[in-house]
């Protein structure tokens, strides 16, 4: 009898799990009940739920589903495209699917379980939703909130590489997403970018602001999905390639392009944690230009205001008698300045006051152990909290004292224990639960406005600590914040760096030698030391941003290195300065056809599967080849005795030519390359075309007239160059100018289009010094030894032979 009613119980039990599962998958598995075509696209009533397919262009899709009866009011913080065009597309069945086509894609539906594939014209597979559970909303209670987790699981075929996901420094070192999982709630150290883009052609960008995680090996590793811990919609944008420049095209177009920074933001950033004085920053401004070594930009990094509490804008009189003068000889001797401005506040100043007094602030503070305050966070998604907020920068620091860039510190509110505050928060907007990743977004808007409104000729420059979908367009930059100083650190930064900008993001840089050493400055007389900065810092001269920062002395002068390394960093940071026509033409294309510089090497060879899993190599351009030295080989402790060589894959193209000796290699080929100290292997494309400039004390400090143009034989290729004023807004009026540079392999010649645009001071000829990379002839950083043709364009469309 026992045995019966414990067999009895089984069975009860086995029913009620079986009906919970069939439960479940009704739910996951709506059905379509009926469709109707609207203008911008199709919403299909669902047995449970509803689905709308929005097509906003040919290429880019938006899918919406709920489980409610109706859809929210939404009103999307990343999304500024309002897709209010006519897209034609046609809308029929078949099958058992309902079938949406456009110009460029074939969407089905499927009846039974409303999953949607997405093809080519074709007929070609692109990607496709689970139809088991391809989109889901469960009930939860997180923090004590009741909400609902949104979910979306697509197919993942073996051969696909998954990139993007934004920036995670003290998370895995790998590279591709396949077969991975990560995190995507931004935190002290993150830039979590919902945006992910296929070797498959395709991209997708989840537009939900909650604590989110991605998981890249669901099914045995057939499918990935991307789980939101709250939402009332499961919410994403397709985009279609298939080539990645062409996502990051349809995803800057969905949120926005990237403005133009000012040329002297790709040159040099010197700074420290932190310089203490007036005089002290003078200093570092006198040093480099006695010393003769190219920088562009000093920083002032936190705590001026020592003693007062953080908030109060203040610049300490004892030590910055007088920030304007300060300011001023900085621009007098072509320098830069840039400073560090927090979001927070310390009761007992004005700006905490006039905030709280408007409602401004948030309920999320922390005891800042750093400063000793008790600090307050203001909202960042009140505009009118925003407003107040710039005005006070501005009124007491930026404009007063003429700074030119902003660094925009600690942008996320957490300090590792904040987390479950900022769900509860309310913010203007709704329950910080439904906001937690926008806080750095919203607040860069906010100054990005301020600043075109009010410092209107020169252009906008934020350093960000966390970033999010969207934030390119608010002229940030993405900094991948206080990481330790060590190899491991900066072997992370490499496939960290490459994938935030396949998110879309196309700045990024990195705390050159790493912030810190056990949180204190590292001994830099230590030759394991020494190398570590050499190394980040040979990366750093092929990064988007080129910056030095941390604890400790580290700019270039110092009397840390040794004369070796001195030399290095030397030669490192003149070869920016020489690549700056070609880096700055690469930021005209950022700006104006959606660009990114520094690229995953699944951008120029996605059709190469040996690029999938190699996370230390990227391409800088569409010319370079980077192979960052992220061991350490030759001193301390755990050096690799006897291994002074690093493995480099040539990804399937023409030909490679070794930029410091100029030997040429074919693709498709892994070469074990020697790695002296002063090396970081570099290779350049055949058919590349690189300008390089002058070596300068700073980056507008020649004009231009005269410029080397390597050209590596081999293959066709061709450079559109850039050029304006260098700062302000004019080019947003047109006022630029582009010429075309060509090589044709088969006939040697060289051809330059005519100029299209002008801006006021613009070069009425450039000398050419052309010089066809034959081995020695044409390599290394300096200039060739004799030039092969010297061409002077005046703007008229000329031709060469060679």
């Amino acid at each position: 009898m026992f045995n019966n009613f414990k067999m009895n119980t089984k069975i009860r039990w086995g029913l009620l799990f079986a009906l919970v599962m069939l439960m479940q998958v009704s739910i996951v598995t709506a059905a379509v009940k009926s469709y109707t075509r609207q203008a911008d696209g199709v919403t299909f009533t669902l047995d449970k739920g509803l689905m709308k397919i929005k097509i906003c262009r040919d290429d880019i899709v938006e899918v919406k589903y709920t489980a409610l009866d109706a859809f929210p009011v939404f009103n999307s913080l990343v999304v500024n495209n309002p897709f209010n065009g006519k897209v034609n597309f046609a809308v029929s069945e078949a099958g058992g699917n309902i079938v949406i086509k456009t110009g460029k894609l074939v969407i089905n539906v499927d009846r039974k379980s409303n999953a949607i594939t997405y093809l080519t014209t074709a007929g070609k597979v692109i990607t496709s939703e689970s139809k088991t559970d391809n989109k889901e909303m469960q009930a939860q209670t997180v923090a004590g909130i009741d909400t609902y987790s949104c979910t979306t699981t697509f197919n993942s075929p073996d051969d696909e590489g998954l990139f993007g996901l934004g920036c995670h420094p003290t998370d895995s070192l790998s590279i591709n997403y396949k077969g991975r999982n990560q995190d995507m709630a931004i935190k002290y150290m993150t830039g979590a970018i919902p945006v992910l883009l296929s070797t498959k052609g395709y991209g997708l960008m989840w537009d939900n602001y909650s604590a989110s995680n991605f998981y890249g090996a669901e099914a045995n590793n057939t499918q990935f999905k991307y789980v939101s811990e709250s939402g009332k919609q499961v919410d994403y944008y397709f985009f279609y390639g298939p080539t990645f420049d062409a996502i990051i095209d349809a995803y800057r177009t969905t949120t926005g392009k990237a403005p133009m920074f000012p040329k002297w933001s790709f040159g040099l950033f010197q700074s420290q944690d932190r310089y203490l004085s007036q005089a002290e920053i003078i200093g570092v401004k006198n040093k480099y230009r006695n010393a003769n070594i190219p920088v562009d930009v000093i920083v002032q990094d936190w705590y001026y205001w020592d003693p007062l509490p953080i908030g109060s804008h203040i610049m300490k009189p004892e030590r910055y008698p007088n920030p304007k003068a300060l300011v001023d000889e900085l621009h007098q001797a072509n320098i830069h300045a840039m400073i560090s401005i927090w979001p927070v506040f310390g009761k007992g100043t004005p700006n905490y006051d006039a905030l709280d007094k408007m409602g401004g602030l948030t309920s999320i503070t922390w005891d800042n152990v750093v400063t000793h305050t008790f600090d307050t966070y203001y909202d960042a998604h009140n505009p009118k909290a925003r407003d107040l907020y710039w005005a006070q920068a501005r009124d007491s620091l930026v404009k007063r004292y003429g700074w030119d860039a902003w660094w925009v510190d600690q942008c996320e509110p957490d300090n590792g224990t904040l987390l479950d505050e900022r769900r509860k928060a309310n913010f203007s907007v709704g329950k910080g639960i439904d906001y937690f990743n926008t806080y750095s977004l919203e607040h860069s808007k906010g100054l990005y406005k301020g600043w075109r409104r009010d410092i209107p000729n020169k252009r906008a420059f934020f350093l960000i600590r966390q970033s999010f979908a969207g934030e390119q367009r608010n002229a940030a930059t993405l900094w991948s914040s206080d990481i330790s100083t060590s190899f491991e650190a900066l072997k992370s930064q490499v496939p960290q760096g490459i994938n935030a900008c396949v998110s879309g993001i196309p700045y990024w840089t990195s705390d050159i030698g790493g912030y810190h050493y056990h949180w204190t400055a590292p001994d830099w007389s230590k030759p394991e030391f020494r190398e570590l900065f050499t190394r980040w810092f040979q990366f750093g001269t092929f990064s988007p941003i080129f910056r030095i920062h941390g604890k400790g002395e580290r700019a270039i002068f110092s009397n840390n290195w040794d004369e070796k390394t001195r030399d290095i960093l030397v030669k490192y940071d003149k070869l920016r300065y020489r690549l700056l026509p070609y880096i700055y033409s690469l930021a005209g294309r950022v700006t104006q056809n959606n660009y990114t510089i520094m690229r995953s090497l699944a951008f120029d060879f996605r059709n190469d599967a040996k690029v999938y899993s190699i996370p230390d190599e990227y391409m800088f351009g569409s010319a370079f080849l980077v192979n960052p030295v992220t061991e350490q080989l030759y001193t301390g402790d755990n050096a690799a005795a006897g291994k002074h060589s690093r493995e480099v894959y040539l990804p399937k193209a023409t030909a490679w030519y070794d930029f410091w000796t100029g030997e040429k290699f074919e693709g498709g080929q892994t070469l074990n390359v020697d790695v002296p100290i002063e090396t970081m292997p570099l290779y350049v494309k055949a058919g590349s075309i690189v300008p390089m400039g002058p070596v300068v004390q700073y980056a507008t400090e020649k004009p231009g007239d005269v410029i080397e143009l390597r050209v590596y034989p081999g293959a066709n290729g061709q450079f559109l160059y850039y050029e304006d004023g260098n700062d302000t807004y004019d080019y947003e009026k047109g006022k630029f100018a582009t010429f075309n540079i060509g090589w044709n392999d088969q006939t040697r010649q060289l051809s330059i289009s005519a100029v299209k645009g002008s801006f006021p001071g613009m070069l009425k000829q450039h000398t050419f010094n052309v010089v066809v990379v034959n081995g020695a002839h044409g390599s290394n950083t300096g200039p060739a030894d004799h030039f092969d043709k010297t061409v002077k364009y005046t703007g008229k469309a000329i031709a060469v032979k060679l």
